[in-house]
């Protein structure tokens, strides 16, 4: 059998059919097999356990993600490097990430994901943990190891969410959808804790990058024998084999017809150049911020002060954990009024968002403590679309689009968002230096930052927008069915035989014979 066939998962290293849960009986009838059987072929116990894992392993990516972030101070000095060269440690990463985006959805659509994320996971592991011997005459090695760190990522992030959509539906999806994305921020949180102390304790930046290696070679041993794959759209009552798959070029124009998906994605868009500049620059900048407001010393020689990092990390985690939550909650209660709700509460998140980022950017150089507290409301609303964008891919793609669709949709909002902001930001705020003083290393970076709350307020306008479209969308995805299969149940429906009096007695003839 051709590994291309869709039926090809039953092969050994592309399945997980040795997995089954449980043997079956020999007396067991299929009607009592099936009973006992969940649709999607996964237990309900050993579905919780899947997304745990995944969860897990989520948290594990944003952590190895921002560690850099909440060293860069010290990257900075050990390598002599400017901030053009400190946003390219970002936005190498992201480009390697959003181009290998679409091969992983490719193969995550066809063949049996689990040992896909497993391989990625493993070599990102090896990769990150080659990047902490990086010697300082050699920058441009720690730019190619960051690089490679994208290929891991972009294997695990493109299928992790198609699993859990294939395990749950409805409101129990959106649940586990939002436990699943509270690992972005709270993961990028302990991604600047973990790196700053870890800094702190051992004296050296370099083993802040040791930290995450080590816990995912355990993910990878998670993935090989807790989770199982589950069957494609089985448990929407849209099994894998009622649904026609089309050529990846296929899929592509159908996802470029769907308004609402293309609409969200440039929406989440901005929420990936917003996310992305702060993540980089938000601890350097308050660090610069204190060296020239509170004359705080700045970093000649290792190890920096990265308190600022710390606290930004805490920010970080709360601010996510009341953001998602809150974000799913408020979405779960608009809907009982009206079927745009998701897409209207990303817009809300976005729009708030926007003026708290802009004040706290502005009283930087006035009040630290306001700062602090304008940085966690903005970061609370901008982390109410994470677990809702999600979503609404899901319900208005038919399965066998989704992994696709999580690429494309990685792919544009990295490319147009934070695969360029953190490089871009970086590269204004050197433009605008008029001096090396501490006063223009703090302003230059201070007016670049600004940029986000424009971008934030447009990406705004692409979710109000996608409410115009989205119950027709959801409704589409919901009732699709291939052309073929369309034909086939017009077919069945002319060929019905219907009762036709015939000299006193009635007879039954097929419909074609009478239309005819």
């Amino acid at each position: 059998m051709s590994l291309a066939d869709p039926t090809s998962d039953t092969t050994p290293f592309f399945s997980d059919d040795s997995e089954a849960e449980g043997s079956e009986e020999p007396g067991a009838g299929p009607s009592q097999r099936r009973e006992e059987e969940p649709a999607s072929g996964v237990s309900s116990l050993r579905a919780v356990f899947t997304v745990i894992v995944l969860c897990f392993i989520n948290l594990l990516n944003y952590m190895d993600r921002f560690t850099v972030a909440g060293v860069l101070p010290d990257i900075e000095q050990y390598f002599g490097i400017n901030d053009g060269k400190s946003g390219l440690l970002q936005t190498v990463f992201i480009c390697s990430y959003m181009f290998l985006a679409p091969v992983f959805g490719y193969l995550g659509d066809r063949y049996n994901r689990k040992m896909i994320m497993s391989v990625g996971i493993g070599f990102w592991s090896i990769v990150t943990l080659a990047s902490s011997y990086t010697p300082k005459e050699y920058f441009w090695l720690l730019l190619l190891t960051r690089g490679l760190v994208g290929v891991g990522e972009a294997s695990y992030s493109t299928i992790a969410p198609t699993i859990i959509a294939d395990l749950y539906i409805k409101e129990r999806r959106t649940q586990m959808l939002s436990v699943f994305y509270f690992a972005i921020p709270v993961g990028s949180g302990l991604g600047y804790i973990v790196g700053s102390k870890v800094d702190d304790l051992a004296g050296d930046w370099h083993w802040a990058l040791r930290v995450t290696p080590a816990l995912g070679l355990v993910a990878v041993v998670l993935l090989l024998f807790v989770v199982k794959e589950p069957k494609r759209g089985a448990i929407e009552a849209r099994p894998e084999h009622t649904l026609q798959r089309t050529s990846w070029l296929g899929d592509m124009k159908a996802l470029c017809r769907n308004p609402s998906f293309v609409l969200s994605t440039f929406g989440f868009t901005a929420v990936a150049f917003v996310t992305g500049s702060l993540a980089l620059w938000a601890p350097a900048f308050l660090f610069r911020a204190a060296v020239f407001t509170e004359g705080r010393p700045p970093c000649v020689k290792g190890p920096c002060d990265t308190s600022d990092s710390l606290y930004f990390g805490i920010i970080t985690v709360v601010s996510g954990i009341l953001g998602v939550a809150s974000g799913a909650e408020v979405s779960r209660r608009l809907r009982l009024r009206t079927p745009r709700a998701d897409p209207l509460v990303c817009a809300l998140g976005l729009l708030l968002s926007a003026p708290f980022l802009y004040l706290a950017i502005v009283f930087a150089q006035a009040s630290p403590i306001a700062t602090y507290v304008f940085i966690f409301l903005g970061e609370t609303f901008l982390s109410m679309n994470w677990a809702i964008v999600a979503d609404i891919l899901l319900y208005v793609v038919v399965p066998t689009r989704r992994s696709t669709a999580e690429a494309f949709q990685i792919v544009l909002s990295h490319l147009l968002g934070d695969a360029g902001s953190p490089y871009l930001i970086g590269v204004v705020s050197d433009s605008l230096k008029q001096t090396d003083s501490y006063l223009w290393q703090f302003r230059s970076l201070q007016l670049s930052l600004l940029t986000c709350s424009f971008v934030a307020v447009g990406g705004g306008a692409f979710f109000l927008a996608t409410a115009l479209f989205i119950e027709k969308d959801r409704q589409r995805a919901t009732n699709y069915a291939p052309s073929g299969e369309r034909l086939n149940l017009e077919l069945r429906f002319y060929d019905e035989p219907i009762v036709v009096p015939k000299s006193g007695r009635s007879t039954r003839v097929p419909v074609s014979s009478v239309l005819i």
